[in-house]
């Protein structure tokens, strides 16, 4: 039997993840999986890095989201294919400011992170994480999308188990013969509840368990830090911490 904790999604949230972390570490699981978009957002992108690089070392599996290509390099067409006449300034403004809130040394993690890693839980039940779906940062596994295209995109790996975020709405969907496990959000929520959310997963012997976990974290400091910044779109970036409920 593997215990696995998959967040995605912290967003520079840093006390949205210190909370996730404390309440993963009372778990004693045998693997952490964070599965992208780590900085852009929130307002200490440093300090998240820091903290995620910490729990790098101490064996968690990590890939890179969509976000962390725009805030690393300014690829944006890459990050946000679905602009088809470019990003918004908002989006720009936030990418740009956290690139210079971060180190090379930073910036540096976030350029060499995988875009998917793969382990095996149990005695040989393949689990992938991905930031949005197998082979792609960008296309989600939405609860909204026709069947058949959510076959198509899941049908892409051998994996038992894909575990993804993206969509900032946490969800375990079992098809079968795949189960997705998407964490939602760990910084920067869209259901409605303005808590971390992250997942607690069981696998054994072909078994697949998942329970959505929350963790508390202050949010109006977080909100308030937010809008102190001033950025284009911090005012609706501080609403939505304080909702968890997407406001543009």
């Amino acid at each position: 039997m593997t215990r696995i904790a998959l967040l995605s999604d912290v967003h520079g949230n840093l006390p949205a993840l210190e909370a996730t972390l404390a309440d993963i570490r009372k778990e004693k699981v045998d693997a952490v999986l964070v599965a992208g978009d780590h900085v852009i957002n929130g307002p200490d992108p440093a300090g998240t890095v820091d903290a995620l690089r910490a729990l790098e070392a101490d064996g968690a599996f990590i890939v890179a989201g969509n976000t962390d290509i725009a805030v690393a390099d300014f690829d944006f067409g890459a990050a946000y294919p679905s602009y088809q006449d470019g990003v918004p300034e908002t989006i720009r403004a936030a990418a740009e400011w956290a690139h210079e809130a971060l180190s090379d040394a930073h910036l540096d993690w976030l350029r060499r992170l995988p875009v998917e890693r793969r382990l095996v839980a149990g005695e040989d039940d393949l689990v992938l994480v991905v930031h949005a779906s197998p082979g792609s940062q960008t296309r989600g596994l939405d609860q909204a999308l026709d069947p058949g295209v959510i076959f198509e995109r899941v049908s892409s790996t051998d994996a038992r188990v894909i575990c993804v975020g993206h969509t900032h709405v946490p969800e375990i969907r079992d098809l079968g013969w795949k189960v997705i496990v998407n964490a939602g959000s760990a910084g920067f929520v869209f259901d409605g509840d303005p808590t971390a959310s992250w997942v607690l997963l069981t696998v054994d012997k072909g078994t697949v368990e998942g329970v959505i976990r929350r963790s508390a974290f202050d949010t109006m400091a977080v909100a308030n830090a937010i809008s102190a910044r001033g950025l284009a779109g911090d005012v609706y970036r501080a609403a939505t911490v304080r909702t968890g409920k997407l406001v543009r």
